[in-house]
Parts: structure tokens; C-alpha cells; sequence
């Protein structure tokens, strides 16, 4: 795996080149030890300014990844008159104590904010830095109230038992490649980045239909806390006290800065937290936060890119984030002007027309949902040359069929997240499903039209077992046939009405799947362009299988697998659509 794939994972921080000012000294603090309530040593490296002759604010950042691969972070803040604390979580790297993935930091968090206010050279002020595992723990640790945390910059937050590490409740492989990534103390960079080894171990429980529980035993690493969130796979206590609660949201009372991207793997963490606050947020507190949505994958929440997955975008996309932190922190803390980017409470980047637009709330960035019904021809719509319609008027149509086998493993009937392939361009696995699958298109669009926010599919459907899991994708397919991912949901149909309620399928009724989880997404469609909407079964080696039995899918075999077969309705009396967000 190339460090571009290591970034992706959102498991290393890297700004790009962040160059010492010999003009500008600096002090370290190495091997500093920040005590815990109960005793436990986190371990701290602090960069600060040299001899200042005044105190400044502190920013830390809580890091399971050891706090070394933020070190130009820290050099750049304590070259702007920041103190920036790299504090390794309990049980990795120097510090002391177990780790336990994302159920401490809060705690720990509130004791290295009040212990780092305490400091002689710190002016009582204390802030925190960081994305994905970083950006959850500012949450966690805002949940606790120390009195000395003054704003949180959540970057591409995880949300526990929101996107992680079960996306609507359904197992990804990739968290048994990420908790042998933070096994130990160490950093175990280069067994994390083995590429071909975590295919061939994926592979071998796919190829073999292995149940899921077994990943740790397959893997060789049998020490994680895999067994321990299977035992809690959906919301739940467990996941619940690590995350704030109404009550907290609503007492929340610092400016906030929630930072994701349009492809960040960890976009409905971020926006499910942020929208939690607006929902329960005070007033004030409302106003106090901000919100910044741009066209970056995980790993470009922190370090934007222009180009990555197949995607290329324009200049205006590369937003100095080390800037934009500094003048939020200079803000909030320092008496400074409020960064010149933040126009209003809501950024978001246009894709296609490379612009940034504003707007004072989310809600505010889409004028319309539009519908567009489903509708197939009188030969289905199993593939793309032979594909249903989207249409603007409710049309009658008979319904589709399709069909998943979880014993078929033929190549090429899930491939979207192998990591050969371009992610956001390449469409090669649904050009054939195999008949595991239904697709549906636009007809071209006659001008060019803008799509922001959220997309929302109804579709109502009968199987004849009782579970399965859905995956959704749409496109933007251009003139030339070559498609852009704008926007996707997976559905484990037994969650179909929330994921803290389980209900099994009565085999042959009709129910309606609304499937209202896909990742927000600003574009502007071209003129000429169609969109294609990809309805399937999930079947991949990157995901948990279900193998359609109904029991605890973790569990299930190849010898527990049973064939769906799913009927898409489209008519009158079940009107399966989807909704567009169509811009201001």
C-alpha cells in the first residue's frame, strides 16, 4: 500500500512540508508525563515558542497513532505563537495503561486540557487539533466540560456505532487491518500499509465464505477488541458513553469548527455529530459553529489535494487548513479577526464549477428535493445497456427482479472498493452485476444543473429470505460515458427501520426501504451529462457477508447461505423514487 493509500486510511498526519523558521525558535518538551485521575502517565513531545515573554494558549492533539507523525503540526502552531502538545492515548505509544479504542479519551481528554492550562507557559487557554480519531476525541473530551477548553476544530470525525466501525451496523474488513495498526505500543506502519497481504487475508475469508468472526483468527492477530465490538454491534450503552448526549449538546457552549469532505470516509461521522448539535444546540451555541464541506477524501480533510481516485479538482479546492486553523484558534482565543474564508456559518465547495459557495445553515444550500421515479422497461433493467429510467412523472412499470447469491465470488460482481481501482471513476463492476443488481439512468440533462446536499431513495421491495444487505450508488455518467461517484448508502434490511431496531423480513412482503444515509455531495451536473442510479446486493470481500439465513450475520457460513431474490416495485400503489437535492 502506497503512503497515498496510508493517508487514505486516515492513519497518519502528514501537511505536506512544513519548513523549521530559523527565525522563529522554539523549545521541546520531550518524555513530559500528564497524570490521569487514576493514576495512568499519558506521554507528551511539546513544541513551543522559545523564551516568549508572554504566556500562550496550548493546543493538543489525543493520537493513537504515536504522537511523531504529528510533528509538523506541532512545529507549525509553535512557530505562531502556540504551544502544541503531541499526547499519545493510554496503552500506545510512551504513555501508560491499556488501550481501548475511543472509550477513554474523554476522560483523559478533560485531564491533559486542565493539566496543560495549569502550566506556567500556557495562559490558561487549551484547544485541540486533529482528524478522524483525533476529530472524535475533541468531541469526547468537549462531552466532559473542562472549563478551560475554549473551541474544538473536529476534523473527519469518527462517530462510534455511526460510521465506526460498523457503518449501519454492517461489519467492513477493515477495521480488523486498522486495530492490528494500533496493536501494542508501536506503530506497526508497515504491516498497517501491506496491501497485498490484508487482500489476500479479505480474499481468503470471501473465496472460502468463513464467518466474519473469524477475520482475527484469519488475520494472525487475535489480541484486538474485534470480539468485543461484535458483541456491540449496533448503538447501543457501550457506544452511547462515549459519545455526548442531547443534554450535553445542548449545554455546549464554545465556537466550533467542523471540517469533512464531500469523499471522506468519515463524512457521516462529522455530519451526524454536527447535525446532532444543531438539532439540540443552543442558540448561541448555533451560531458559534461553523461548518466546512469540500472536495477531499479522507486524508484531504487535513491536506488537501487536487487530484485523487480518479477525481481532479480546481485550485480554489486547495484551502491552506493549517491557515485556516490558525486564524480560527487567533479568533476564538487571541481577540483576531474571524477567518476571511468562513462567509457565513456553512462553506461548500462546487465541484464542476470549482467554486466555494455559503450559506447560513445546511438546510439553507438546497432549494428543492425533486423526485425522479423508477421505471423499467418491459426487459428490466439489470445492467447498463439494458437499463430502467429515472423519470420526472410517475409512470407505471412492472417490477424488477434481481437476484443474490452470496456463494458467487465470479470476479468482478463487487469490486468498487478494491483499492487498484479509481474509486470515485472507475465503474467496471457494474457494468455486468451478474443479474445481482438493477440500474436505472437519466435521460441527459438538457442545461447544466447544481446538486447540494442530501439525496434520499424510497424503494419498496419484497425478498423471499429473511435478511439481506442493499448497497446504492449514483453517478454522474458525462458525454463521453466515463462516470463520476457522487453519492452512496449501504441498508442491512433488518435495520430498515433504524439501527437500534432489529426486524427480520417476512418473506414476500412488501416494504419500504428508505435509504436516507448516503453522504452529502455539491456538484454541478453538466449539460449532456445523465445520472445513473445502481441498485444491488452487497457482496465483496471489503464488507461483512450476510449470507441471508437471519441469524447473527458474524456467525453465518457458506453452509447458512441462502439465495435472495429481490422484487423491485415501481408503480402506483409503490412508488420507489429518488430525491435530489437540487442547489440554490
Amino acid at each position: 500500500m502506497s503512503d497515498e493509500t496510508l493517508e487514505l486510511a486516515g492513519a497518519v498526519d502528514r501537511p505536506g512540508g512544513v519548513v523549521l523558521d530559523q527565525s522563529k525558535q522554539l523549545d521541546l518538551m520531550w518524555g513530559i508525563k500528564i497524570p490521569m485521575r487514576d493514576g495512568t502517565l499519558l506521554n507528551a513531545t511539546i513544541f513551543k515558542p522559545k523564551n516568549a515573554a508572554h504566556t500562550v494558549p496550548a493546543i493538543f492533539t489525543l493520537t493513537p497513532y504515536i504522537s511523531d507523525t504529528y510533528h509538523e503540526r506541532g512545529i507549525y502552531f509553535a512557530q505562531h505563537d502556540y504551544a502544541f502538545a503531541l499526547v499519545d492515548v493510554r496503552g500506545r505509544g510512551n504513555s501508560e495503561g491499556e488501550f481501548e479504542p475511543m472509550v477513554n479519551e474523554g476522560r483523559d481528554g478533560y485531564d491533559a486540557t486542565e493539566w496543560l492550562a495549569a502550566q506556567p507557559w500556557c495562559d490558561g487557554q487549551v484547544t485541540m487539533w486533529g482528524g478522524s480519531y483525533a476529530g472524535f476525541d475533541q468531541w469526547s473530551t468537549l462531552k466532559e466540560f473542562p472549563a478551560h477548553l475554549k473551541t474544538i476544530v473536529p476534523v473527519a470525525s469518527g462517530f462510534p456505532s455511526v460510521d465506526f466501525p460498523f457503518p449501519k451496523n454492517i461489519g467492513a474488513s477493515y477495521f480488523m487491518q486498522w486495530l492490528t495498526y494500533t496493536s501494542g505500543v508501536t506503530g506497526n506502519t508497515n504491516l498497517f500499509a501491506e496491501a497485498d497481504f490484508w487482500t489476500q487475508k479479505f480474499m481468503e475469508m470471501y473465496l472460502n465464505h468463513l464467518p466474519f468472526k473469524d477475520l482475527d483468527k484469519i488475520a494472525g492477530n487475535t489480541s484486538t477488541h474485534f470480539q468485543t465490538w461484535l458483541k456491540h454491534r449496533g448503538p447501543g450503552p457501550y457506544w452511547d458513553a462515549m459519545n455526548p448526549t442531547e443534554a450535553d449538546y445542548a449545554r455546549f457552549n464554545v465556537p466550533i469548527l467542523t471540517i469533512t469532505g464531500h469523499y471522506d470516509g468519515d463524512q457521516n461521522g462529522a455530519m451526524g455529530l454536527y447535525k446532532l448539535h444543531m438539532a439540540h444546540g443552543s442558540p448561541e451555541a448555533i451560531r458559534a459553529h461553523y461548518l466546512v464541506i469540500g472536495p477531499w477524501d479522507h486524508a484531504g480533510t487535513r491536506t488537501p489535494r487536487k487530484s485523487f481516485g480518479g477525481l481532479t479538482f480546481g485550485d480554489a479546492s486547495l484551502v491552506d487548513m493549517n491557515a485556516l486553523h490558525k486564524e480560527w484558534y487567533d479568533w476564538t482565543m487571541k481577540g483576531g479577526q474571524k477567518p476571511t474564508f468562513l462567509k457565513d456559518r456553512v462553506s461548500y465547495y462546487i465541484a464542476g464549477t470549482e467554486t466555494w459557495k455559503y450559506a447560513p445553515s445546511l438546510e439553507a444550500m438546497t432549494a428543492e428535493m425533486r423526485p425522479y421515479y423508477l421505471h423499467a422497461p418491459a426487459d428490466g433493467a439489470g445492467d447498463v445497456f439494458h437499463s430502467g429510467h429515472l423519470l420526472t412523472k410517475l409512470t407505471e412499470s412492472q417490477p424488477d427482479i434481481f437476484i443474490y447469491d452470496p456463494l458467487d465470488t465470479r470476479p468482478g460482481v463487487d469490486l468498487e472498493s478494491e483499492p487498484v481501482l479509481k474509486p470515485y471513476t472507475d465503474q467496471r463492476f457494474a457494468l455486468n452485476l451478474y443479474g445481482a443488481g438493477v440500474v436505472f439512468h437519466t435521460e441527459p440533462f438538457n442545461e447544466a444543473v447544481e446538486l447540494s446536499g442530501y439525496t434520499k431513495l424510497h424503494a419498496w421491495m419484497s425478498l423471499d429470505v429473511p435478511d439481506t444487505d442493499f448497497a446504492v450508488d449514483l453517478y454522474e455518467i458525462l458525454k463521453d460515458g466515463s462516470s463520476i461517484l457522487l453519492t452512496s448508502d449501504i441498508l442491512r434490511a433488518r435495520y430498515r427501520k433504524g439501527t437500534r431496531h432489529e426486524e427480520l423480513i417476512v418473506p414476500g412482503e412488501i416494504n419500504e426501504y428508505v435509504f436516507d444515509g448516503f453522504t452529502l455531495f455539491c456538484r454541478q451536473i453538466s449539460k449532456g451529462s445523465r445520472l445513473r442510479l445502481v441498485v444491488k446486493c452487497i457482496n465483496s470481500p471489503q464488507t461483512e457477508k450476510n449470507y441471508n439465513a437471519g441469524g447473527r450475520v458474524e456467525e453465518e457460513s457458506g453452509a447458512d447461505a441462502r439465495t435472495a431474490h429481490v422484487t423491485l416495485y415501481h408503480d402506483n400503489r409503490y412508488p420507489s423514487r429518488l430525491e435530489l437535492p437540487i442547489g440554490r
